[in-house]
């Protein structure tokens, strides 16, 4: 019986995970191997060198951040209103290697060095936002009034995690659910 290989969705998130802790500099090869347990070679049974591995971990984040979120919250129904609450919830917990707050700023920070990554983040960013307008525009009708909630939500997304200001008496949950309560009516 052969040796059982590492599958590659092992591989592109340990990637991940090297990019959110390091960036795409510490999305190594030989360091993904060593935490994944296995030898490099099975690496080259799925990618045909590093840039092929990084490419994948950004169509899998492109995905798992735009369309995959999408059907999820579209799977199971409901008015905008209630679409969006699911939305705000699952954004506000979901932490796989995919979805991971530091997986969104290393792939912005990447985007600054390299256009590639630069012409991807803002197609994943005008998916999103569109999708926003969508919700948004259901229940609001002036269109100064979506834009500034999408923004606003959008925003609330990628700086909760850089802001270290303290909430006064509450804590940052009990704001954030303020916020999404606020942008629901």
């Amino acid at each position: 019986m052969g040796a059982i290989r590492t599958p590659r969705d092992k591989w592109i998130e340990e990637g991940l995970r090297a990019l959110d802790a390091g960036g795409p500099e510490a999305v190594r090869i030989e360091v993904l191997a060593q935490r994944l347990g296995v030898s490099k070679g099975g690496f080259y049974g799925y990618f045909r060198n590093r840039g092929a591995l990084l490419e994948e971990m950004l169509d899998t984040w492109e995905r798992g951040v735009a369309e995959d979120v999408i059907e999820r919250i579209e799977r199971d129904g409901g008015d905008a209103r209630e679409r969006l609450a699911r939305l705000f919830a699952f954004v506000g917990s979901a932490e796989s290697p995919v979805t991971s707050a530091g997986v969104e700023l290393a792939v912005r920070d990447w985007a600054r060095r390299d256009e590639g990554v630069a012409l991807r983040l803002r197609r994943v960013d005008n998916r999103r936002m569109d999708y926003l307008r969508h919700l948004y525009g259901a229940f609001c009708d002036d269109e100064d009034d979506v834009e500034a909630r999408c923004l606003i939500t959008f925003s609330l997304r990628i700086g909760d995690h850089l802001i270290a200001a303290d909430n006064g008496p509450r804590d940052r949950t009990e704001v954030l659910a303020a916020v999404s309560r606020r942008l629901l009516t």
